[in-house]
């Protein structure tokens, strides 16, 4: 499991963010940012934590243990195919809609199988 430091610079980098630019738009010091990156690996306060989360589109308790918080969706499990949705979500209807019904056929194939083998 990752911890927050390694969490937040998957983040930062996913967000397609340097370090300094992430800082301004989380009004923080690049420095204390280094803080929370480095090798120290120190936690922020929570007003920190909340900017930080903000900026990111994330909650600061999925940063922080990397878990959704109750009644929001676990996006953990998703995290290995998010450059593949981003790549999904620019494509036109006449390309995704055969994409989108060939990955349920096989999904549902797949459904199948485990039914059958249980």
């Amino acid at each position: 499991m990752l911890s927050f430091s390694e969490r937040l610079r998957s983040e930062i980098e996913y967000a397609g963010l340097n370090q300094k630019e992430f800082a301004a738009r989380a009004d923080i010091k690049k420095r204390a940012l280094d803080g929370y990156l480095g090798v120290q690996k120190s936690m922020p306060p929570a007003d920190i934590a909340v900017k930080i989360a903000s900026v990111l589109g994330l909650s600061v308790e999925y940063l922080v243990t990397g878990k959704a918080s109750k009644g929001s969706v676990d996006i953990s499990k998703y995290l290995e195919f998010r450059e593949i949705l981003d790549d999904l979500a620019v494509l036109p209807d006449e390309i995704l809609t055969p994409i989108k019904t060939m990955i349920r056929s096989a999904a549902d194939l797949e459904r199948e199988k485990k039914k059958a083998a249980v």
